[in-house]
């Protein structure tokens, strides 16, 4: 087939936008929504870019579409356009009036309660006027979020090597602990075994996650069942009012545990379930300076921390 002609005037920035949105959402009306317009314009729009490229880029299905794998291949190109823009109009900014700026940080569970705070705190005494934006997400939405430049960096645990996507930086290593309320029936307890933990409903991670499937290895290898009383979830906030409240055991990183008066970590070893916490950058463009001077705060204070977590 002929290469598409991109560059003639015919492709538009909503055309990329369209692509991301619908790619996220799989569905026209999710993407729609997402990008303030109605569906047939979001429907026209994307029956003008496969006439553009002359290929399908999504399978329409009952239940949504599917990116092709010419929807899959344009989706990454697209993303990536659209960051170097977003950094683009960013840098403008930084370089107009370099004490202000805008960094957008990702988070999950792992460094999100002792190291990335630190490295805020200390980056505002430097740069006051600096605008950092946290959000929170699942690991693989946040990949998403990077990809398309909506968030510089990711700070949590690294579930994978670099590659031509994303450049990963180990900061620490982390140990994973069963958690409990700290007068909950078994903190009490010297040694706590995996019988006195089936009587317990528990908080599991969502399915989607890697420690989601090691704990399965691990009741696994133990010969126990999952547990048929249970909550899946991954917002911290709701993790630690259940375990305040209620007799429920979490599994969650040991700085969290350990740095909160109502939580209590249980005596028994998880291992070989650890992980290291570090920060994701996207390998496809530069960092701000805004966003250089975080993550040279998130090196620095991982260096301060003492190397087992505690």
């Amino acid at each position: 087939m002929d290469i598409p002609h991109l560059l003639d005037g015919r492709l538009k920035l909503k055309h990329l936008l369209l692509v991301d949105a619908l790619t996220r959402q799989r569905s026209v009306v999710g993407a729609a929504a997402a990008m303030h317009v109605t569906q047939p314009v979001a429907t026209r729009s994307l029956h003008e870019l496969e006439a553009i490229l002359g290929v399908v880029l999504y399978e329409r299905g009952p239940r949504g579409i599917t990116p092709t794998i010419f929807g899959e291949a344009f989706t990454t190109h697209a993303r990536s356009v659209i960051a170097q823009l977003t950094q683009a109009g960013r840098h403008v900014v930084e370089l107009a009036d370099a004490d202000r700026g805008t960094v957008v940080v990702g988070t999950h569970l792992a460094g999100s309660n002792v190291l990335l705070p630190r490295a805020i705190a200390a980056l505002k005494t430097d740069k006051p006027m600096l605008t950092v934006i946290v959000r929170e997400g699942t690991p693989e939405v946040l990949l998403v979020e990077l990809e398309a430049g909506r968030v510089d960096m990711v700070v949590g645990r690294l579930t994978a090597p670099t590659d031509e996507h994303a450049i990963r930086r180990s900061l620490y290593q982390e140990s994973v602990e069963l958690v409990t309320r700290v007068d909950h029936p078994l903190a009490s307890q010297s040694e706590v075994t995996l019988a006195d933990l089936a009587a317990y409903p528990w908080i599991l991670p969502g399915v989607e996650t890697t420690l989601r499937r090691e704990l399965e290895e691990f009741f696994a290898r133990n010969g126990m069942r999952l547990p048929e009383s249970r909550v899946e979830a991954t917002s911290y906030l709701t993790v630690r009012q259940l375990l305040v409240e209620t007799d429920m055991i979490a599994v969650l990183p040991g700085l969290i545990a350990r740095g909160d008066r109502r939580l209590s970590p249980l005596p028994m070893s998880l291992d070989p379930i650890g992980h290291s916490v570090g920060v994701t950058l996207s390998a496809g463009r530069r960092l701000s300076p805004s966003a250089e001077a975080l993550v040279d705060n998130l090196q620095r204070i991982a260096a301060e921390m003492v190397p087992s977590g505690s």
